[in-house]
């Protein structure tokens, strides 16, 4: 879909939420207001074009998503951002969607990202002050950490929604015990065939998970595997 915002002008965030509007991937107005807000310019490397629906490199074999992924998986967990829950951004690299959570969740909810390559959790938290969300940042109620995201951050669990950024094998039972009964989590899983997953924790606390599209994501694995780009 990198085709959709390449080469029509698209230079802020309302046009680029426009965009996808007007091809059907934002169907939701809060979620159009969010990305609105957050300006994907302060978290993508400088000189990038910011608005191109595509994912770019951010150093360290990571990558940030394109708007469309953005997008659709803030759609999927939209009713489970609702303020004052609890959000986990698993791989939350230059700390973006975070701050889309934040901003859904309010002050009085709590957004988390997790991210194990420590130069980008630093970056991430410079990019966040620049942002709509910075008071949050402040506040404490958005916070980013240097861990292992397969883990999850049992610190603030359960969390109404969670989102791995990056492709898992299987689904981390770690992250389901931290999701909470009526819950969800998306997730990417497999690896060269992959398929985003959206996972939903029943009251009763059994799982039901489906598939909402075919995707491509780089692998959910260790700092170590993924700084040699295994």
């Amino acid at each position: 879909m990198a085709w959709l915002l390449s080469g029509r002008g698209i230079h802020d965030s309302k046009a680029m939420v426009e965009g996808l509007k007007s091809y059907g991937v934002i169907s939701s107005s809060k979620v159009a207001e969010v990305m609105w807000s957050i300006d994907r310019a302060l978290f993508v490397p400088e000189g990038s074009s910011a608005y191109d629906d595509s994912p770019m490199s951010i150093g360290y074999n990571a990558t940030i998503s394109a708007p469309h992924m953005h997008a659709t998986c803030l759609q999927l967990l939209e009713k489970n951002l609702q303020p004052d829950m609890h959000a986990l951004d698993v791989g939350s690299g230059t700390g973006y969607l975070t701050a889309c959570f934040a901003l859904m969740v309010g002050p009085k909810g709590r957004a988390v990202g997790v991210e194990h390559i420590p130069e980008l959790v630093s970056s991430s938290i410079e990019n966040i002050q620049k942002s709509a969300v910075a008071p949050l940042l402040k506040e404490g109620s958005l916070s980013v950490h240097v861990g292992d995201g397969r883990l999850g951050w049992p610190e603030f669990a359960p969390y109404d929604a969670i989102h791995v950024g990056a492709a898992a094998p299987e689904i981390p039972q770690s992250l389901i015990d931290q999701l909470k009964p009526g819950g969800r989590m998306v997730i990417p899983v497999g690896n060269i065939y992959q398929d985003l997953k959206v996972v939903d924790k029943n009251m009763d606390g059994s799982v039901s998970i489906h598939t909402e599209t075919a995707v491509r994501y780089v692998p959910l694995t260790s700092r170590e595997a993924q700084l040699r780009g295994l």
